[in-house]
C-alpha cells in the first residue's frame, strides 16, 4: 500500500466534506472573519491534498525517492497544521490558534522544497 497516496486521498476526501459542511451546515452561524478563515483553510487544503498524492506517486519515478516521500509527509503535516488551525479558529473563535498556522505554512514550504530537491539527480 502506498501510504502517501492513501493519506492524500483521505485528506482530499476530508477537504471536500469540510468545504461542503462549511458552505451549507455552517451558513449563517459564523461571522465574516470565521467564514474567511474557513474559506482560506479549504482553499489551501485541497490542492495540498492532491500534492500529497502526487508526491506519493512520483516517489518511485524520481531520482531521490526518499526526499519525495519526506516531501509528501511535510505537505500532509501542513494541511493538518495550517488548515486545521484555521478550521478550529473558525469554529471556536480562539484567535490564539493562529500561532499554529505559520507552522503549517512552513511545513508546506519544506515539502515543496523537498519535492523540488527530489527531482535533482545526485
Amino acid at each position: 500500500m502506498n501510504r502517501l497516496v492513501f493519506t492524500g486521498a483521505l485528506l482530499g476526501l476530508a477537504g471536500v466534506a469540510i468545504g461542503a459542511f462549511g458552505a451549507h451546515a455552517l451558513e449563517g452561524t459564523m461571522g465574516f472573519q470565521g467564514r474567511a478563515w474557513w474559506e482560506t483553510a479549504v482553499t489551501y487544503h485541497l490542492p495540498h491534498a492532491l500534492a500529497v498524492v502526487v508526491a506519493g506517486l512520483a516517489a518511485a519515478q524520481l531520482p531521490r525517492p526518499g526526499m519525495a516521500r519526506a516531501a509528501g509527509w511535510f505537505l500532509a503535516l501542513g494541511v493538518v497544521l495550517f488548515s486545521g488551525s484555521l478550521y478550529l479558529m473558525a469554529l471556536t473563535d480562539q484567535g490564539w490558534l493562529g500561532a499554529v498556522t505559520p507552522l503549517g505554512g512552513s511545513a508546506w514550504l519544506a515539502g515543496w522544497a523537498l519535492l523540488a530537491g527530489a527531482t535533482v539527480r545526485p
